[in-house]
């Protein structure tokens, strides 16, 4: 009985034996089809905050993205890189009150098999506080005054309250709600939605509150006083610009003045709008800037500046011209060696300025076509056009190609 025992056991070793080898050899086979590589996954894990108590905020900066190294198959890797938002990293506040806490990265990989190298970065400290409520009294803060001859008057506010929350030191530190609003140069009533702002004691704003609303109904009525009247400003030209030239466009600056007149009956029965004083433009063949006076009746003055800026831009008119029969000039041709051109003459069609075209002379274009380096024989060429006079381009040659034939000239018999 012993003896079978004993047998029974060195097979069993022998066959544990067999079987660890075998195993080592799949392990070898499987790896060498499927080696694990290190590497760092391509893009940033972005932060996951859980487990926060909703009577806590967080007041202190962390990073919102982690790099992770992974160790991994080949074929987990392509899963990986396949498979967006297989890697979480979570920031775990389950438990924590009301302080500083150093905490590391959970990484979680829904793809196996996979081992975690590196997080970068592995832990972060994170401040919680309380979060804290208080209720502001909303007041205008208003700048500035409206255009001369407007008055603005009582301004209301909808709602007349807001609730600001956030991290308790923060709150404690708010010590009014305010509504900017800008009258300066205004004609017209405001009516819009205007952002509330928080101020601390020193009158600067306070950044990190959540508020409820975030901005509120500002109405501002704005009226014009009596004896002041808005009148659009008309420009009067006179003359015309130099021949070939043209009146792109005429801009006055203001483009509305303010009169007053102690005579409102007088102010109420001025036309919609006041003419200048002549703007001359005979010859000019250039941008003009100017100022001119306004022509008032008796009794009306302008609040304010006393002329306008009046800018008017002058162009060349745009024209093209059909230069017909301008000879081909044939350039790099080598000694011993004679050209034949069909046609020898083209039509050359140019644009530019219709004072510059008017000027355009035939010895101020110049047409060629370049044989350097041909041989005999027949070339199809494009004709170069030379245009001797800046500003004037070549729109099109007709035809577009030229035919240049190459000889060789006769070699004269020596006599005896």
């Amino acid at each position: 009985m012993t003896e079978v025992l004993g047998r029974i056991g060195r097979n069993l070793r022998t066959l544990l034996w067999a079987f660890a080898l075998a195993l080592s050899v799949w392990v070898a086979a499987v790896t060498a089809a499927n080696p694990d590589e290190v590497r760092a996954y391509p893009t940033p894990v972005p932060v996951e905050v859980v487990g926060q108590d909703p009577s806590l905020v967080i007041t202190s900066d962390f990073p919102r993205q982690v790099l992770v190294t992974l160790r991994a198959p080949r074929s987990t890797w392509e899963q990986l890189l396949t498979q967006p938002g297989s890697i979480r990293a979570l920031l775990d506040l389950s438990g924590r009150s009301a302080g500083p806490h150093k905490l590391s990265f959970q990484i979680q990989v829904d793809v196996r098999p996979v081992r975690i190298v590196t997080a970068d970065p592995s832990s972060v400290t994170v401040t919680l506080e309380e979060l804290a409520s208080q209720t502001f009294n909303l007041a205008m803060d208003l700048s500035g005054q409206p255009a001369t001859g407007y008055q603005s008057g009582t301004p209301t506010i909808e709602p007349r309250q807001i609730l600001a929350s956030g991290p308790k030191s923060l709150v404690a530190r708010a010590a009014r709600a305010v509504v900017p609003v800008n009258l300066d140069g205004i004609r017209e009533a405001i009516d819009r939605s205007v952002p509330v702002q928080i101020l601390d004691s020193n009158g600067e704003p306070l950044k990190g509150l959540t508020l409820n609303p975030e901005a509120v109904h500002v109405a501002v009525p704005v009226s014009q006083q009596g004896g002041f009247r808005d009148m659009a400003v008309k420009v009067v030209v006179h003359g015309q610009v130099a021949n070939g030239y043209r009146l792109d466009n005429i801009s006055v600056f203001p483009p509305v003045v303010t009169v007053y007149s102690s005579n409102t009956t007088l102010i109420n029965q001025l036309p919609g709008v006041v003419e200048t004083t002549p703007l001359a433009l005979d010859g000019i063949s250039d941008n003009l800037t100017t100022r001119l006076e306004l022509s008032l009746p008796q009794g009306v003055s302008i609040v304010g500046e006393q002329t306008v800026l009046i800018q008017a831009g002058v162009s060349p008119i745009e024209s093209s011209v059909t230069l017909s029969g301008e000879s081909v000039e044939v350039i790099g041709l080598p000694s011993g060696m004679s050209a034949q051109i069909s046609p020898a003459k083209v039509d050359v069609i140019l644009s530019g300025p219709l004072p510059l075209l008017d000027t355009l002379t035939r010895q101020d274009v110049r047409v060629t076509v370049d044989v350097t380096g041909l041989g005999p024989g027949i070339h199809q060429l494009t004709p170069k056009i030379e245009v001797l006079i800046s500003d004037v381009a070549v729109e099109s040659v007709l035809p577009g190609t030229v035919e240049v034939v190459l000889v060789l000239n006769a070699t004269p018999t020596p006599r005896p």
